[in-house]
């Protein structure tokens, strides 16, 4: 539903840089049906809330490692909901773990940021900066950026929000025509590209896709190490 116009996605993204970084990552079986309850919580919907809480609850409390989030918004979630679990949003995940393996690599001339709510209030924006410095030689953070209105599904039931919300920002945006335009959210990137026209991804799906010749040459080379007594 709200999956990647174009390109793998951030999903695909995470694993790919992860891999190039010699990280491992387990994907729970029955992901497809799992979620942060954001949903039924930001709806004053307890019952919903609480079915998914045991259901997220029954995959993640079988293992002992972090859970990491690909979506700022979900991992907003995910803090409120896995008492007891470490939940690590994935832009923090890669800057710590990922960035100091990867190396030098290309970077795109200008792109445009369109931090989230979300991430503002997790403190994330730091890590989503250091991302967008990662991949481009120039960063554009649009003074007027704020909510895109989005808000989960209130942006596909009424597209107006988030047009009047963005409309600011959307014309900054407009006038820079970076090379490319990133977020951290797959709702937020799907409202600021219906806002200016541009092609919103998650900034980990353009740093893999800078890093994408080199880190599979790295990651031939780690496999290799692996192997040898």
């Amino acid at each position: 539903m709200f999956g990647p116009t174009e390109g793998p996605g951030v999903q695909a993204s995470l694993e790919a840089l992860c891999r190039a970084a010699g990280i491992a990552l387990l994907v729970p079986e029955g992901i497809d049906s799992l979620c942060c309850g954001t949903p039924w919580s930001s709806k004053g919907i307890p019952g919903g809330y609480a079915a998914m809480k045991e259901q997220v609850h029954a995959v993640v409390d079988r293992a002992t490692l972090p859970v990491i989030s690909d979506a700022s918004s979900c991992s907003e979630g995910f803090h409120g909901m896995l008492d007891g679990v470490t939940v690590i949003d994935a832009m923090t995940f890669v800057v710590d773990e990922v960035l100091p393996r990867l190396g030098e690599h290309a970077k795109v001339p200008l792109v445009s940021v369109h931090p989230t709510c979300s991430s503002a209030r997790m403190g994330l924006d730091s890590a989503l900066m250091a991302l967008a410095h990662e991949v481009a030689d120039e960063v554009h953070v649009p003074d007027d950026w704020g909510c895109c209105a989005f808000a989960g599904d209130r942006g596909m039931l009424h597209p107006e929000l988030t047009a009047s919300a963005t409309a600011r920002e959307a014309a900054e945006v407009k006038a820079r025509n970076a090379t490319a335009h990133v977020s951290c959210n797959r709702t937020c990137e799907l409202g600021m590209t219906r806002a200016t026209g541009r092609n919103y991804r998650h900034v980990l799906e353009l740093l893999a896709e800078v890093t994408d010749d080199r880190g599979r040459t790295e990651h031939e080379h780690a496999r290799t190490i692996d192997v040898v007594p």
